[in-house]
C-alpha cells in the first residue's frame, strides 16, 4: 500500500514522508474545520436550514478537497470561502432576492461561467504574468492575514468603535489561554530539539485544547459560563453576557449531534427541492430579469478568482511548483478543483469553495503531496456523521497557536524574497500587507498591491516594467472596489424601479 501510494502521490521524490504528510493533512484539518459551523450560521440567516448547511459545506470541502488530491497532487485543502458566504448573506439585497433559493440561483449561474472561463487559457496567463516581487508580497500578505486571523480568532485583538481594533481583554480566560499557548508555541519552535521545534505547532494546538477544556469544564459546573441561546457566555463581571472563545466538551452541547441528517439537507439540498420548493422558473426568470444580478454575478467571479489565485501562487511557491519562469507546474489539474466546486455548490447548498490560507499550516510542518490533503479530505467527510469530536479545536483559543505562528512564518519567509532594496517595492509591501490585515481580506491586499505597483512604476517613469497584463488587473480590481461600493445603491435603484 505504502509503495502504490508513494508512487502515486510522488512523496519521498518530493522531500516528504508519509508521516509528514499525514499530520501535515490532520494540522490543515483542524485549522480550517471552524469552517463548517460558521458557514453554516452565517447562511443560516438567509433562512437556510443550519444543520443541512453544517453537512453540505462538509461535502463540498470533501470534494474539492479530494480532486486536488488525486488530479493535481498538491497539499491544498478547500472549503466554503469566507468572503463570499459573507457576500451572499449581508450584501446581496433582501429586497432585490426575497428568498435563499435566488441567491442560491445567482451563485450556481456565476460558478458555470467561472468554470468555463477557467477551461480557458486566460486564469492561467494571469498567474504566469504576475512579476516575482508581486508573489512575492502576496505570499507576505497570505501570512500576516493568517496572523491577524488567529489573533483576532482567540480574543487578543478585539474590535474597538473609537480605534477599530484594540488590545483583547486580559480578564477573559480565552484571551489568557490564547496569548500563553501562542508565546510557548514560538518559543518551541526555537528549540533546539529538532524534533521539539518541528512539533510545536501540534503540541501547541494539543495543549490548548487539553487546558481550554479543563478550564471551561470548571466553569460551567461552577456557573460562571452557561449556554443562552446556543451560545456559551460568562456571567462574572464585565464579560457578564459575553461569549467565551474557548473549547466546550462535547457533552455539554446539546445540539451537537452524530449522525448524518437527512431530513435538513434535503432542505437545502437543489433549493430544497425535495422539501416542497417548486418556484425555481419563477426564481430563475426574476434573477435573470433584476439588473443587479450582473453586477453581483461579476462580483462573485472577480472574488473567487483572486482569492483562490492568491493561495495557489502562495502555496505553490513554498511547495516549489513554480519555476523560475513564474509558470506553476500542474495548472491546469489545481483550477479544476475549485471551477468544479464553483459549478456544484449552489445546487448542494452552499456558498462558493476557495484554496483555504490554512492550508500553508500543513506545508509549514512539511506537507508536500495531495496525500495530506487526502487526509484533509477524509476528516470533512467524516465530519459530517460526528462532528462533535472535531468541535473542541475550532475554538479561537485552540487554533491561534497555528495561525499566528504558521503566519509569522510564511510572513519571514516570504520577505526574504522580496526586493526591499527598491523602495517602490517595499511601498507596494506595506500597503499590501496593511489592507490584507485591517480589511479581514487577502483579495482587497492583492488589489491594492497591483495598483499601487503601476501607478508608482508609472511615476518613476519605469515604463518597461509595466506589463499589459499588469495594466488589466490593476484597472479590474479598481472597478471591482468601485463596483462592490456601488452595489448597495444599485440595489436600491432597482428596487424603487421595481415598487413603481
Amino acid at each position: 500500500m505504502k509503495a502504490f501510494l508513494d508512487r502515486f502521490f510522488h512523496v519521498h521524490e518530493r522531500g516528504s514522508s508519509f508521516k509528514t504528510e499525514l499530520v501535515g493533512g490532520l494540522l490543515t484539518f483542524i485549522a480550517m474545520s471552524y469552517i463548517m459551523p460558521l458557514n453554516a450560521s452565517i447562511l443560516a440567516s438567509t433562512g437556510m436550514n443550519q444543520v443541512g448547511v453544517f453537512v453540505m459545506t462538509g461535502v463540498l470541502s470533501f470534494v474539492c478537497t479530494m480532486i486536488m488530491a488525486l488530479v493535481a497532487n498538491y497539499p491544498i485543502a478547500l472549503s466554503t470561502g469566507m468572503g463570499l458566504n459573507a457576500y451572499l448573506a449581508y450584501t446581496l439585497s433582501n429586497a432585490l432576492f426575497t428568498s435563499w433559493q435566488q441567491k442560491m440561483i445567482l451563485l450556481t449561474i456565476s460558478g458555470l461561467l467561472f468554470f468555463i472561463f477557467s477551461l480557458s487559457p486566460i486564469r492561467r496567463k494571469l498567474i504566469e504574468a504576475i512579476p516575482h516581487n508581486i508573489k512575492g508580497i502576496i505570499s507576505a500578505s497570505l501570512g500576516v492575514f493568517i496572523m491577524f486571523v488567529g489573533l483576532k480568532g482567540t480574543g487578543l485583538i478585539a474590535n474597538d468603535e473609537g480605534t477599530l481594533v484594540t488590545l483583547g481583554n486580559f480578564l477573559d480566560p480565552a484571551v489568557i489561554l490564547g496569548f500563553s499557548v501562542v508565546v510557548i508555541t514560538i518559543g518551541l519552535t526555537f528549540s533546539k530539539r529538532r524534533f521539539v521545534s518541528t512539533l510545536a505547532v501540534p503540541i501547541g494546538i494539543a495543549g490548548a485544547a487539553v487546558l481550554g477544556l479543563i478550564l471551561s469544564s470548571g466553569m460551567i459546573a461552577s456557573g460562571q459560563i452557561v449556554n443562552e441561546n446556543g451560545a456559551w457566555v460568562y456571567t462574572f463581571a464585565n464579560l457578564k453576557g459575553v461569549q467565551t472563545l474557548l473549547p466546550i466538551a462535547p457533552s455539554f452541547d446539546k445540539s451537537l449531534t452524530f449522525g448524518f441528517n437527512a431530513a435538513s439537507v434535503s432542505e437545502v439540498f437543489l433549493y430544497g427541492t425535495f422539501a416542497g420548493y417548486n418556484s425555481f422558473g419563477s426564481d430563475l426568470i426574476h434573477v435573470l430579469t433584476t439588473p443587479a444580478s450582473y453586477l453581483a454575478i461579476f462580483s462573485l467571479i472577480f472574488v473567487n478568482l483572486f482569492d483562490t489565485t492568491a493561495t495557489l501562487v502562495a502555496v505553490g511557491e513554498r511547495i516549489g511548483l513554480i519555476d523560475e519562469t513564474g509558470k506553476m507546474q500542474g495548472y491546469r489539474r489545481a483550477i479544476l478543483a475549485d471551477s468544479t466546486g464553483a459549478l456544484i455548490c449552489g445546487p448542494l447548498g452552499v456558498s462558493t469553495p476557495t484554496s483555504f490560507a490554512e492550508s500553508s499550516i500543513g506545508v509549514s510542518f512539511g506537507a508536500r503531496t495531495g496525500l495530506s490533503s487526502v487526509v484533509v479530505a477524509l476528516l470533512f467527510l467524516l465530519s459530517c456523521f460526528i462532528y462533535p469530536i472535531f468541535s473542541i479545536f475550532t475554538a479561537g483559543s485552540v487554533t491561534a497557536c497555528a495561525l499566528v505562528c504558521v503566519g509569522i512564518t510564511i510572513t519571514i519567509g516570504s520577505f526574504s524574497r522580496i526586493d526591499f532594496k527598491d523602495p517602490l517595492v517595499a511601498f507596494t509591501a506595506i500597503v499590501s500587507v496593511v489592507f490584507a490585515a485591517l480589511t479581514y481580506s487577502i483579495t482587497n491586499g492583492i488589489g491594492m498591491a497591483f495598483i499601487c505597483y503601476v501607478i508608482t512604476l508609472s511615476f518613476s517613469h519605469r515604463w518597461r516594467e509595466i506589463t499589459p497584463t499588469m495594466i488589466i488587473l490593476a484597472s479590474l480590481f479598481f472597478l471591482s472596489f468601485m463596483a462592490n461600493a456601488a452595489m448597495p445603491l444599485f440595489q436600491e435603484l432597482s428596487h424603487k424601479n421595481q415598487v413603481g
